[in-house]
């Protein structure tokens, strides 16, 4: 892991990446990656760069902040950053690291970068992610309508196949993620999330109970309270997991 904290700034205007670059300038051990200045671009160099830190406007012509991290495979730290205080309730609803209100406060900022140098320390996973997999403490932005979350991987306790999607369980909530199971299975640590049966991934660390169930299988109850069933066919490999 580089000691410098990554940073790429998403702002539709000019002068306002300038600002940011100018105050990310006086700080030490930031180095700023790169710019975007609309939706396609900031995605495009999300994927390229992988940034550690997103200072992301919210509202551009070409769509949102919001807009920008849906679909990412996995969603970096986020800072967003607007002129808009009615966008406030939202960001932090979702979990964001922080929210500036522009023009930007170098001090605010300052703790800003503080805060997501913090949050990187504790998040490396340097074996999860040598194998290019996204580790524990890795998150992803989920969406349903008008409701976003930052959702760190150990607190998802299960993925269940939903048509074309994925829906994902979490802190007692429940959204789409627009991607298909085998694609998530191929992105998650196996020694995190198992393949349950054809249509379920299950955390794991969030099974409080295992019970036999008919034709050799085995019931899972969760943390939540729900349960999933393991198929015949993956029950052998679940004893091997759990040393059963």
């Amino acid at each position: 892991m580089s000691e410098r904290l990554r940073v790429l700034i998403v702002d539709d205007t000019r002068l306002a990446r300038h600002e940011l670059r100018t105050l990310l300038g006086d700080l030490a051990k930031v180095e700023c990656v790169g710019e975007a200045d609309d939706v396609p671009a900031a995605r495009e160099a999300i994927t390229r760069l992988k940034p550690d830190l997103v200072l992301l406007d919210i509202q551009m012509p070409s769509g949102t902040g919001f807009d920008v991290l849906d679909g990412l495979d996995a969603a970096p730290l986020v800072v967003f950053t607007t002129a808009y205080d009615q966008y406030a309730v939202r960001a932090f609803e979702a979990n964001a690291l922080d929210y500036l209100v522009k023009p930007v406060v170098p001090e605010r900022l300052a703790a800003a970068i503080a805060k997501a140098c913090a949050r990187r320390t504790a998040a490396q996973s340097p074996e999860s992610s040598s194998r290019g997999l996204l580790s524990h403490d890795d998150q992803v932005f989920l969406r349903d309508g008008e409701r976003c979350w930052f959702v760190a991987l150990h607190e998802i306790s299960r993925i269940v196949v939903d048509g074309n999607y994925a829906r994902v369980w979490f802190r007692g909530e429940t959204a789409l993620l627009p991607r298909s199971l085998s694609a998530l299975e191929a992105r998650l640590d196996p020694a995190l999330f198992f393949r349950a049966n054809r249509n379920t991934l299950v955390n794991l660390r969030m099974v409080r109970n295992v019970e036999l169930s008919v034709g050799d299988g085995y019931d899972l109850t969760l943390k939540d309270g729900s349960t999933v069933e393991v198929s015949r066919r993956q029950a052998r490999e679940l004893r091997e997991r759990l040393t059963l």
